[in-house]
């Protein structure tokens, strides 16, 4: 079994799968929007640039993401994509990639389990917990 991450956005998918790939690297394997998808005729031509599905692999796992039309949308809640780092420079960048024009909910620093863990809601609005795998000497 796989568990993958399905993220829906209001019209911003591209340019949060773009991002992404640029903070956690990776392969950016599907990008298909409703006008190049079997759905075409079927979907309002103002919807034609957006995107149907988007993946990212990253290693093992991928992201999944896709627009949502404007009255199915709802901000993310309820949950938190984790990222766990063995490198804790690594998990500090990341962090403060995501943080840029978004809201940090805890800073990134030391805890009693990591020697790195923060929770950011990056511009996009997906929210995000950065953690080190290793515990605080």
């Amino acid at each position: 079994m796989r568990v993958s991450p399905h993220l829906t956005f209001d019209g911003q998918c591209k340019a949060a799968f773009l991002a992404y790939q640029k903070i956690l690297g990776g392969q950016i394997m599907t990008m298909l929007t409703y006008g190049e998808s079997p759905m075409a005729s079927q979907v309002d031509g103002q919807w034609h640039g957006r995107i149907i599905h988007a993946t990212l692999a990253l290693g093992d796992i991928e992201l999944t993401g896709a627009d949502a039309f404007p009255h199915g949308y709802t901000k993310p809640q309820g949950f938190f994509v984790t990222l766990t780092f063995d490198d804790r420079d690594k998990a500090a960048a990341v962090f403060e990639a995501l943080a840029e024009q978004g809201e940090v909910h805890l800073p990134f620093g030391e805890t009693f389990w990591s020697s790195g863990f923060g929770v950011v809601t990056d511009r996009f609005g997906t929210p995000w917990e950065i953690n080190v795998a290793q515990a605080a000497p």
